[in-house]
């Protein structure tokens, strides 16, 4: 398996310029694209409503639109296409190490993990930090660091239902996923469905995977899944984590 990057919480990567040239995909980017309407600052009362729909309901849908920019939706939308395009992507699998499997029966995304070497990645690790410590504040969950990576669903790819931790591993505990798909139509599919925590089988949320749409939730808890797409999808999944480094590979 693809090994997940150590993200230090307060001291993101940070390459020289001339080094993160091509740090994307190899050739096909000949330069960094600066971000220039960077993210609103995270006011207090946003990370209250954070903090009430992940205690209430587990789960939560928000335009982030206005806080991200543009332009940085934008750049994170061209790096997952080069990604893409390039086949820099790998096929994701379940579990870790000796449990990992790419049992293409349940899952049949591609990923590539954020190494937050580009301009844009910075940027929104900066963002991610910021939800980190207001959680923290908030509802003392312990998040120390996050991973995250790109995914890409083509036509016909698909998530089953699944939690993205198991119970009592103190590992993921938060999950987040922005979308980078503009002018999405139900017609497309790929949809991320969310189930009731204490219901099973009851689907309580529907959310298109609309550019500046993210959906954050309980990672032990809320089971989800990825409808079937049909059209190419592009998404960026973040987990924050309550241990310092991963578990071994």
């Amino acid at each position: 398996m693809e090994t997940p990057v150590v993200i230090p919480i307060h001291d993101p990567l940070i390459t020289p310029v001339s080094a993160v040239q091509g740090a994307v995909a190899g050739s096909d980017i000949r330069q960094t694209a600066p971000v220039h309407d960077r993210l609103d600052p995270v006011s207090e009362s946003w990370l209250d409503e954070l903090a009430l729909g992940l205690s209430e309901q587990g789960w939560m849908t928000l335009d982030v639109r206005a806080r991200l920019g543009h332009d940085l939706l934008a750049a994170l939308q061209k790096e997952v296409e080069i990604l893409d395009r390039t086949d820099a992507m790998k096929k994701a699998g379940i579990g870790r190490g000796n449990d990992l499997m790419r049992d293409r029966s349940v899952r049949r995304d591609k990923i590539a993990w954020l190494q937050g070497v580009t301009a844009p990645q910075v940027a929104l690790f900066e963002f991610f930090d910021a939800i980190r410590q207001g959680l923290n504040q908030r509802l003392f969950l312990g998040l120390k660091r996050f991973e995250a990576h790109y995914a890409t669903y083509h036509p016909g790819d698909f998530y089953k239902k699944h939690l993205d931790s198991f119970h009592g591993r103190a590992s993921r505990v938060v999950s987040l996923v922005l979308y980078l798909n503009e002018h999405w139509q139900a017609s497309d599919g790929g949809a991320l469905q969310i189930f009731n925590r204490d219901i099973e089988r009851e689907a309580c949320g529907t959310v298109l995977p609309e550019a500046g749409r993210m959906a954050l939730f309980m990672s032990e808890e809320v089971p989800h899944e990825v409808l079937p797409a049909n059209r190419t999808r592009y998404s960026l999944a973040c987990w924050f984590r309550q241990d310092e480094v991963p578990l071994p590979l």
